[in-house]
């Protein structure tokens, strides 16, 4: 299960919880609700009364929910709107296998919903107060790009701080000579995937087949711990080239290596101190992690 992120929607006095649920927002209807009322889940169960609603969110979940329960849903939308007709967020979720809306228990509970959903309720709610709410979600959207922006140039920049060292070992002790471009290119990338596998356990292309959607490679992927230990990966391999250790031999060893390092390292404060000063925070301003 992807970390839940929570932030807080500012709109007109009130906070509104946000969690991010791999790459998707969520945004509270109950806190939505209670601009309308102290009764907020009474307001969610009246709006998924009617059958404008229904047909929605059963739009929705066609659109993006390839295992959502057709047959199900077309039950509820023919008895919507019925004066005997009372719906809860929990029997859709159960029932039909949406994905738009949670039912969350605990602290941070209560009704959430994609904020493609969770703006057409604020919008059932009061267009102004909706109007409140994209303004603020906007603003922590454009605070979080600045914040990943800035650590993934500071990841960059401590991925490249041995590379000289790690590139001119394999130009001086492995390349020999005349070799044509494509050759040397070859070299150097199977140096590159000794260094993932000991560190990531695959190497650059199968991280790319495993993740066909993803930004960048796997090292901009990395967090801080592996980064620090591939940059040391990078100066031990240099030295073992240079020993004439053979590729095999150095496979092992830098991966005995990488286990050791990061044991050592994941407990550290200094780089726990480190991560902070490079992300700025482990989430949003102003948030909060499970």
């Amino acid at each position: 299960m992807p970390k839940h992120i929570k932030a807080t929607i500012q709109a007109k006095g009130l906070e509104i919880a946000l969690h991010t649920t791999g790459r998707a927002d969520y945004i509270s209807l109950t806190d939505i609700a209670k601009y309308k009322s102290d009764t907020p889940a009474d307001v969610v169960k009246n709006w998924m009364r009617s059958r404008e609603t229904i047909e929605f969110l059963g739009l929705w979940e066609q659109l993006n929910n390839p295992v959502f329960k057709v047959v199900e849903f077309d039950h509820f939308r023919m008895a919507s709107g019925r004066n005997a007709f009372v719906l809860s967020p929990q029997k859709w979720i159960e029932t039909t296998g949406a994905v738009g809306i949670q039912s969350k228990s605990g602290r941070y509970g209560g009704t959430f919903a994609h904020v493609d959903i969770a703006m057409e309720f604020a919008s059932w709610i009061s267009p102004e107060f909706k109007l409140y709410i994209i303004k603020d979600y906007q603003r922590l959207k454009t605070d979080e790009g600045h914040r990943l922006a800035l650590e993934w140039n500071a990841k960059r920049e401590l991925s490249k701080v041995n590379y000289r060292i790690h590139t001119d070992a394999i130009k001086d002790y492995l390349l020999p000579q005349h070799l044509t471009p494509q050759q040397i290119n070859f070299t150097y990338a199977s140096e590159a995937d000794i260094l993932n596998m000991a560190l990531f356990g695959m190497t650059a292309k199968q991280w790319r087949t495993q993740h066909p959607d993803a930004t960048g490679n796997m090292r901009d992927h990395a967090d801080i711990y592996q980064l620090i230990v591939l940059v040391n990966l990078e100066s031990m391999n240099a030295e073992l080239i240079k020993q004439g250790m053979p590729q095999s031999g150095r496979l092992t060893y830098l991966n005995n290596m990488a286990i050791e390092q990061m044991r050592s390292l994941i407990n550290s404060a200094a780089v726990q101190r480190l991560n902070v000063a490079i992300s700025g925070s482990s989430a949003l301003p102003g948030t909060q992690e499970d």
